[in-house]
């Protein structure tokens, strides 16, 4: 039992090592630390959204925290993936579809793009 639980929470898949592989460095470091950039720069596109018509700032701003706490995690991911680190991020993009659902069809139903 213990081996499984260790697979399911504290198995590491990859871990940065500067001194690794160009392939490693682009792909798996560079790639995460752009990726968290760009839902940091989604978590601000959201704020100014709801400050520009304020509709409804508890939902948009519950938006922008789960693309922050996204963004967070792929800094993480750019250094260690872990197993509990992959749950969470399962977890996260689930709670960033439904309150874009939400978002979509209560504040913005005419919208096509977000």
């Amino acid at each position: 039992m213990t081996d499984w639980a260790e697979l399911l929470w504290w198995h590491t898949w990859w871990s940065f090592a500067p001194n690794g592989s160009v392939h490693d460095l682009i792909w798996q470091h560079g790639f995460n630390l752009v990726e968290g950039a760009c839902w940091l720069v989604f978590a601000v596109l959201v704020v100014r959204r709801c400050c520009r018509f304020r509709k409804s700032m508890r939902l948009e701003l519950s938006y922008a925290a789960a693309f922050v706490l996204f963004g967070i995690s792929d800094f993480i991911q750019a250094y260690q993936l872990t197993s509990w680190l992959l749950i969470w991020k399962l977890f996260n993009l689930i709670v960033l579809l439904v309150l874009r659902h939400r978002t979509i069809r209560e504040l913005y139903p005419e919208s096509k793009v977000f």
